[in-house]
């Protein structure tokens, strides 16, 4: 299988490169596009199905491509899949309905191959990734604590610049921001390797969530949330009087580590606030009674950590990709800023292949010690090798 990488800060420029990239009789029959919400998705969409080309996009909180980070463009990973050997489904969904339509998506994977492989991006900035996996896994007939193969899901929620208004996930002739795309992969056909890696360090005593519903944390050792992580952290939020529930970026910084047995933390992002209720609505569920530690901002040694722990999921120094797609939490470029492309650079350079990705709000992988699951702040990583 090949694969060609290109980008471009327009729909003309993305067509030029299109051009160049088959001169030589290459013929893309699938593309990885993640592009910002000021493009046209409509055209891009345009143009690759003129070439025939199957699409799984998402918009994004930024972009970046063979180690160059890009804002406000569109990035894309050619790839010659045989048609055979993938499918592209998308389908709608809200808060209420994410874990059945997922199932939905599950069940698809499962009638198209025996082992699914499933790359998905979700739209929706307010739509919890829990449900998503959950339901992908319930549907393809896996249990996370049974004996049988674990199904692969690996992908990231959508971004749309900060603006935290509405994000999207496309294919081609379709776009919505409540939705979920995926890409099913057979995997007797094609080697799906990945990882979902942090280094975000846990700081402080371990603490009690004591009232929560759903992603909603009211109260933290019986304290109002917000008011704990702003004394604790020393964090200060300014909060418009106009608005009940506000932007809480601030908080990116400090996220909460769930705490769980025989498994790495999960981390959970709080990326709004509620003035009156005093609460931290964050990006993925926290169950009332769970043990968690705030965190705080890494420093240059999460680099390290997340590179050695890629470099742990190439099996020898002659196994190579064939492509690399990177989903990166965008808490990590607020954290990191341009230092962030040593970070993609090392990564790539393990298998030197071409690698596309983008900044997103929540990340879907499996941690080194836990199960596929829905996360934030990570980095995740999925190696592509046609066998």
């Amino acid at each position: 299988m090949k694969a060609k990488s290109i980008k471009g800060k327009s729909t003309e420029e993305i067509s030029s490169a299109l051009t160049e990239s088959v001169a030589d009789g290459f013929k893309p029959t699938l593309a990885i596009v993640f592009i910002s919400v000021k493009q046209d998705r409509e055209a891009i969409c345009k143009l690759l199905e003129e070439k025939g080309i199957q699409v799984f996009g998402a918009t994004t909180a930024g972009e970046f491509i063979d180690g160059e980070i890009e804002e406000g463009s569109i990035v894309m990973m050619l790839l010659d899949m045989n048609p055979a050997y993938f499918k592209m489904e998308f389908i709608e969904t809200s808060p209420e309905t994410a874990l059945e339509d997922a199932s939905k998506l599950g069940i698809s994977g499962k009638e198209s191959f025996t082992n699914p492989a499933f790359i998905i991006a979700t739209g929706g900035v307010s739509l919890d990734g829990e449900p998503i996996v959950e339901g992908i896994i319930q549907g393809s007939g896996k249990s996370p604590s049974s004996a049988d193969r674990e199904v692969t899901v690996f992908g990231g929620k959508a971004g749309d610049d900060l603006a935290l208004e509405s994000t999207f996930v496309f294919t081609n002739g379709k776009s919505k921001d409540y939705a979920l795309v995926a890409l099913i992969i057979d995997e007797d056909k094609i080697d799906v390797k990945g990882i979902a890696t942090c280094g975000w360090k846990a700081i402080g005593t371990t603490k009690t969530v004591t009232k929560s519903e759903g992603n909603i944390v009211y109260t933290i050792d019986d304290k109002p949330a917000l008011d704990m992580l702003m004394n604790y952290l020393g964090v200060e939020i300014k909060i418009d009087n106009n608005k009940e529930i506000a932007t809480f970026l601030s908080s990116w910084y400090y996220p909460l580590q769930v705490e769980r047995e025989n498994a790495d933390p999960v981390i959970r992002t709080a990326m709004f606030a509620n003035r009156e209720e005093r609460s931290l609505i964050c990006s993925g569920n926290v169950p009332q009674g769970s043990k968690i530690r705030f965190s705080l901002p890494p420093d240059f040694d999460s680099i390290k950590t997340v590179v050695a722990e890629c470099k742990g999921i190439k099996d020898n120094a002659q196994q190579q990709a064939d492509a690399l797609i990177m989903f990166s939490c965008v808490s990590r470029y607020l954290s990191f800023g341009m230092v962030m492309k040593e970070e993609i650079e090392q990564v790539q350079k393990i298998w030197d292949a071409p690698m596309a990705g983008f900044f997103s709000y929540g990340e879907y992988g499996k941690s080194k010690t836990g199960k596929y699951e829905y996360h934030n702040n990570t980095c995740c990583l999925v190696a592509l090798k046609e066998k």
